[in-house]
């Protein structure tokens, strides 16, 4: 796949404009050597600039948008020091061209990432696409989502049935079956979620991650905080939206490209090998109070489940809700029955007639197979339970 490039326009006098046309002939031929040579140098300067152009891509296009008044350029120096990863195997170019085509006008694209075994038909990806397709103004937001697909068939499927579809090669490594909780290939492929996710903030896009287990049932983005830098969905929401007690859930993400967000993406990952054995989940709510967010000013907050919820906690009015999440609950064949009737509840209720459909106040009948036990350590403080929080091992940028 190819992609832009940025414009490859460069402006400028040429060196044989400084000659004048009323020197005499002996000092036009003392002077053309010298403007032979100037013309070289220019040129060998503009091949220059063009290398440093595109070594320097990914921060140019840090965001610029009307409603970021943090947003950062290529002229802040300081964006020279957090350059997140050098993506193997990854076609920048073709990345970039696919977030051009899906992001709004704002820079903002839409996440998800999908492997063979939910890109099967009847099974997650189907309902996922379902839900925007009968969700209250979420039609249009099929434009702006990218599918990133883990291993060739769902590519391939993914190409089928969507635009924008971009595939995610990780060597030697195979996320193509079902990866079930805390294996060690469903590690592996949260920490490459986290991973790709900070070079997609290092482009210059604002993001919206979402799990393909989730269906969209109203459009979210009003219910986002302004002015905030990272926000994220929880499995338990206790009233306050910043309070860290909060227990987050990664599967739902909305993200601001600027410094801050690169930074604490590249500190998250890092974090991995301060904790080894434990996912993206776990080991952000042993950082999500580490005084390093303190330090960057990271904005964080954490969204209210009656808008975003899930099996662990229910989105209780039909009126509100958003997102509905298949959290708390193990197994591909569970996750699609119960979300199935999400799906069918919400759209018995979106066929009502309009002024039976203002009073109504229906149940969800989900989650039935999926299990609603939540596991008693997320009732539990991390330096309680025997976690001590420690910075890994991260420079800052001198000056902020």
């Amino acid at each position: 796949m190819t992609g832009t490039g940025g414009d490859g326009k460069m402006t400028g006098t040429g060196g044989d404009g400084m000659v004048s046309g009323t020197l005499h002939g002996s000092s036009a031929v003392i002077h053309k050597p010298i403007v032979r040579i100037t013309a070289l140098f220019l040129g060998v300067l503009a091949v220059s600039c063009i290398v440093l152009y595109k070594s320097a891509y990914h921060f140019e296009f840090l965001p610029g948008s009307s409603s970021d008044s943090d947003s950062l350029s290529m002229s802040d120096k300081r964006t020279s020091k957090v350059h997140f990863m050098d993506f193997q195997g990854k076609n920048e170019w073709g990345l970039e061209r696919i977030l051009k085509n899906a992001s709004t006008k704002h820079k903002t694209v839409i996440l998800t990432t999908l492997n063979q075994a939910w890109a099967e038909p009847g099974s997650i990806f189907d309902l996922f696409l379902e839900s925007f397709q009968v969700g209250d103004n979420t039609q249009k937001l099929v434009n702006n989502l990218i599918i990133i697909s883990l291993d060739q068939k769902a590519h391939a499927r993914c190409l089928a049935i969507h635009p924008h579809c971009y595939a995610l090669r990780t060597k030697g490594l195979n996320f193509s079956s079902e990866a079930y909780f805390m294996s060690e290939e469903y590690l592996k492929m949260m920490w490459r979620r986290i991973e790709f996710l900070g070079t997609v903030l290092e482009m210059g896009y604002s993001f919206v991650f979402t799990d393909a287990d989730i269906v969209w049932l109203r459009n979210p983005f009003p219910r986002f905080y302004p002015k905030v830098d990272f926000q994220i969905a929880c499995d338990n929401y206790y009233g306050n939206p910043e309070d860290k007690n909060n227990r987050p859930n990664g599967g739902f993400t909305y993200v601001r490209s600027n410094l801050r967000t690169i930074l604490f993406y590249r500190f998250w990952f890092q974090s991995r090998e301060t904790y080894p054995g434990n996912h993206d989940q776990d080991v952000l709510n042993m950082i999500k109070n580490d005084p390093f967010l303190e330090k960057i000013g990271l904005k964080m907050r954490f969204l209210d489940t009656a808008y975003f919820g899930g099996f662990c906690e229910r989105s209780k009015d039909f009126h509100e809700v958003c997102t509905m999440h298949a959290n708390c609950c193990y197994g591909l064949g569970t996750k699609v029955h119960d979300l199935k009737i999400v799906l069918e509840d919400w759209k018995n209720f979106t066929s009502l007639p309009l002024e039976e459909k203002a009073s109504a106040s229906p149940a969800w009948r989900a989650p039935q197979n999926c299990s609603l036990f939540v596991d008693h350590l997320q009732d539990i403080n991390p330096e309680e339970s025997g976690f001590r929080v420690h910075p890994a091992s991260f420079d800052l940028p001198d000056t902020f």
